[in-house]
């Protein structure tokens, strides 16, 4: 029986036909060069959303980061280049992991990728989780994203997630109050949200 949607970036593998193209950008004042493909969230440019987030946070060097739902990687790489963070990245889409891979030599940043849906994969803690979640692949899926973070997190690590106003910003917030305690609101443009909770133990 033919699907009669085509499987969207958030699945495990996406059926697009193969669209491969380079993105020279400049993020955080460091030029960077990203593989993207079709099949793969934003393959055209960065998102603002990833951009924003970018722009919202500052790590400890070193300090270990976790980037769920990485894509072909624009976050977690700029991190791992910019601030120098130990990262690990995860997604659930194959062809994204796969860029990411490629995306890693291409700027010279070693890294862990590995496939994983949501925690399942995952093991060990980090002093931070970041995360630009899919929202078309529904609440569900951006809640368990939050509600997952807390065992992943060393004692004082963050979350921080980018989530535009309309497509449930208020409910994230809500949501990783519940989880964590607290939530900020650590920079809003354009209508997106940089939420950030901290484990507090």
């Amino acid at each position: 029986m033919t699907e009669k949607f085509p499987k969207m970036y958030y699945a495990e593998n996406p059926d697009a036909a193969h669209d491969i193209h380079e993105l020279a950008v400049v993020l955080l004042g460091q030029k960077m060069s990203f593989l993207t493909d079709s099949g793969v969230f934003s393959k055209k440019a960065i998102d603002f959303g990833s951009q924003l987030l970018l722009k919202s946070v500052e790590f400890s060097e070193n300090s270990t980061l976790l980037d769920l739902g990485c894509g072909y990687g624009p976050i977690g790489l700029t991190l791992a280049k910019v601030q120098k963070v130990l990262p690990t990245m995860t997604d659930v889409n194959l062809r994204a992991l796969a860029l990411a891979e490629k995306n890693a030599l291409k700027n010279d940043i070693s890294v862990d990728i590995f496939q994983s849906n949501l925690y399942e994969n995952v093991t060990g803690t980090f002093d931070n989780i970041v995360s630009n979640p899919p929202i078309r692949a529904g609440k569900e899926i951006v809640h368990g994203v939050i509600s997952g973070a807390f065992e992943y997190l060393k004692p004082n690590g963050t979350l921080t997630i980018v989530i535009q106003k309309k497509q449930g910003a208020p409910s994230a917030k809500a949501k990783m109050i519940d989880v964590f305690g607290n939530c900020d609101v650590i920079k809003k443009d354009k209508g997106y949200f940089i939420l950030q909770s901290a484990r507090e133990d």
